[in-house]
């Protein structure tokens, strides 16, 4: 048995020590080394779909390899996240989180993945306002207004629920629970039907993302009487927040991007310093507050830290309202 000097073991031992470390280094440097798969558990077109396409194409600018959106729409985004769950540890494929997955864990019995063990939180993009319609023939012209005729007349406002389990739906939910009305929720199976009889008055509340409803709004089809974020929204800047009415009310979604579990810290601090860095760039800010959303600029353990409370508050939620998906 050979027996080294002291000083040349001690250097061999910081050695091995350093080596991993180096190579973790390398990867990261070296990452993305081929094209990256960005999956996203909504169908194109809608404002996740949107935003997802914009932060891959400032990732495909800055790190030169391509980012491709990859619509995988179902079980309200489980399908999608199941697939990131399964797949390699090394960046190369990337989840679109939204708050969908945070009620998930809760408004499934049976999920094939845990997502707060399962998703690393990688960087956050922007938070999404959701803001309270009515029809016109609503008399009620604030939220105050509606709280005390919903009050006096329990059961006779309608209220449509355009997805039940969505972030909508459950920002609905809370406004009930804060206030004690009795609003009767009516489902649909999507906007589009949800619109359509609160167009004919057939339901008379709403909360729908302020992006879809914006438009409905200037034109007078829709009153607006409060959005659901902490603070005013840019695109409705004469319409209170619901909190100016029910102090602590705050609802909101928020989008982001995440990984599988083990994905090397490098290439999680690499990703979340190029997305922070688009999510401040003018152009993409501009085009975030068309969607109706903020930049939400976070680092991953913060980011982590949003997922969690928000897990407990919509988990709540769910559980108060025994919500069960369709």
């Amino acid at each position: 048995m050979i027996k080294l000097p002291r000083r040349a073991f001690l250097r061999l031992s910081a050695g091995a020590v350093v080596l991993p470390a180096v190579v973790r280094i390398a990867k990261a440097q070296a990452y993305p080394s081929r094209p990256v798969r960005i999956i996203v558990g909504f169908p194109p077109g809608g404002a996740a779909d949107i935003v997802a396409r914009v932060i891959a194409q400032w990732l495909s600018d800055r790190l030169g390899q391509p980012f491709v959106i990859e619509n995988r729409p179902g079980a309200g985004t489980n399908v999608a996240t199941e697939a990131v769950v399964r797949a390699a540890p090394d960046g190369h494929t990337l989840l679109f989180v939204s708050v969908s997955n945070a009620i998930n864990t809760t408004l499934y019995d049976k999920l094939n993945f845990d997502f707060i063990r399962d998703i690393a939180p990688v960087a956050s993009t922007d938070r999404l306002t959701y803001v309270m319609v009515v029809n016109p023939s609503v008399s009620a012209n604030t939220v105050s207004e509606l709280i005390a005729y919903a009050k006096s007349n329990p059961g006779k406002l309608n209220i449509a629920v355009a997805a039940v389990g969505s972030g909508t739906h459950l920002s609905g939910e809370l406004f009930k629970a804060m206030t004690g009305v009795n609003l009767v929720n009516v489902p649909y199976t999507g906007s589009p039907l949800a619109f359509a009889d609160l167009f004919a008055g057939q339901v008379q509340v709403m909360f729908d993302a302020l992006a879809t409803s914006v438009e409905h709004i200037k034109a007078g089809k829709l009153r607006a009487l409060g959005v659901t974020t902490e603070k005013r929204s840019e695109l409705l800047p004469d319409v209170p927040t619901i909190a100016e009415t029910v102090p602590g009310y705050e609802a909101s979604g928020w989008l982001g991007i995440g990984a599988p579990r083990n994905t090397p810290t490098e290439i999680i601090d690499k990703l979340n310093r190029e997305i922070s860095a688009a999510v401040a760039d003018h152009k993409i800010k501009t085009r975030l507050a068309e969607l109706g959303g903020a930049p939400l600029l976070l680092s991953a353990a913060d980011f982590g830290k949003l997922i969690a409370e928000e897990t407990d508050k919509w988990g709540k939620v769910i559980r108060a309202a025994n919500i069960k998906p369709n």
